[in-house]
């Protein structure tokens, strides 16, 4: 009986670590269709005329890391025709401090900051971009996180794919600049090594994205106006996901930019690091439940191991284990250092295998619970939704 239990056991983890490669090879493929794409793509095409004016809305809610030279890199861009919109909940954010000193700094660009006051959903981030809205004067609008940081033809490469009727957004990938602490390293590798890869993944098995990332959201305002605005997904906790999936239901293409920016990690203890992979993870979970339960196809290295302890360690396992590890390492190097052009993937790839194996507890936890925090306010999810605790509400 038991050995029988045992060769189950076996034969589960073996499909396990064989789906696991053909995962990684899946996510080798996006990430060369990518390189060579962006390649081909080479320089942007640099006449002004060709560019439409651009309204970027950012969304604050206090202090990141780096914070004011990731808002100055937006001042700095090579493009003709643009403001910014930073809004906050409250006239007392510490944000506001780095958004005047802006102002005083590049005095001849229009940069607005406005203190949203009204609260019209569970998610203050969309909440506040409604309002924010208002006082866009363009109708190319560009929204990312508060942390991102970019280089200086950022613009006019997320913009310059909207010229084409049929893209109705286009989003980025990210890499990012992790603290010395291991939790901020933790979260940084699996960005650069996890993450990105499954956006690449799929890509190529879905025919294309139908999603959006916070990183950045470039889109039209007619199109946004089609999907029922900011106030229509208000209430959601993956907005950029809901965003993004709600104009691709207008039979528009969500374009992937070949621009990669970068996003400043906090320093992370490790239960915030396990906290905040337990919040994205119950949020995808609730957004693309499919796709969710098919992250248990990707967990190679568990799986791997699995097969090592249920075989009693026969030779053959143990080359499979080998290899799992061997093509695990090449998505990291691939994606992590030749797609996103993170420079730190190679001397952290030791951590990968402590990663993997904390996302795997993390995915199981993922399953059940509707409990996530946000930046310290609590709340309850119900199929995407986010329901106030305390009466307390959601940061950008």
């Amino acid at each position: 009986m038991i050995h029988t239990a045992s060769r189950i056991v076996e034969m589960v983890a073996f499909f396990g670590t064989v789906s696991s490669s053909i995962y990684y090879l899946i996510c080798l493929w996006g990430a060369a269709v990518f390189l060579r794409e962006r390649k081909a793509t080479g320089k942007i095409a640099r006449s002004p005329q060709t560019l439409p004016p651009v309204s970027i809305l950012k969304p604050l809610k206090g202090t990141d890391p780096e914070a004011y030279e990731s808002f100055r890199s937006h001042c700095l861009q090579d493009y003709p025709e643009y403001e910014i919109i930073f809004g906050v909940g409250d006239s007392g954010d510490p944000a506001v401090a780095s958004v005047r000193q802006l102002q005083r700094e590049f005095p001849k660009h229009r940069i607005e900051l406005m203190v949203c006051q009204e609260v019209l959903g569970a998610n203050v981030k969309v909440s506040n971009l409604a309002q924010m809205l208002t006082e866009a004067r363009h109708d190319h609008l560009v929204v990312n996180d508060s942390d991102i940081r970019v280089e200086r033809d950022y613009l006019r490469r997320v913009i310059a794919p909207l010229a084409d009727a049929r893209v109705g957004a286009v989003t980025c990938m990210y890499r990012g600049a992790a603290a010395e602490t291991l939790g901020s390293r933790l979260e940084s590798l699996g960005i650069s090594t996890d993450f990105c890869a499954g956006v690449l993944a799929a890509q190529r098995v879905e025919g294309g994205i139908r999603f959006g990332l916070g990183s950045t959201l470039a889109f039209r305002r007619a199109d946004l106006e089609r999907i029922g605005g900011f106030e229509s997904f208000a209430d959601y906790l993956a907005d950029d996901y809901e965003l993004g999936r709600r104009i691709a239901g207008l039979g528009l293409e969500v374009k992937l930019s070949d621009v990669v920016v970068e996003t400043y990690l906090p320093a992370y203890r490790l239960r915030e690091f396990v906290a905040h992979q337990l919040r994205w993870a119950r949020g995808v979970r609730d957004a693309r439940r499919g796709g969710y339960i098919g992250l248990i196809f990707t967990f190679g290295l568990m799986w791997a191991l699995l097969t090592v302890m249920a075989s009693g360690g026969a030779f053959w396992v143990w080359n499979t284990l080998g290899l799992t590890l061997l093509l695990r390492f090449a998505v990291a190097m691939v994606v992590g250092s030749r797609v996103l052009g993170d420079r730190h993937v190679a001397g952290n790839l030791w951590l990968i295998p402590v990663r993997d194996l904390v996302w795997v507890g993390v995915w199981i936890a993922g399953l059940a619970g509707h409990a996530v925090t946000w930046r310290g306010d609590k709340f309850q999810l119900r199929d995407g939704k986010l329901i106030r605790d305390d009466s307390r509400t959601v940061g950008s």
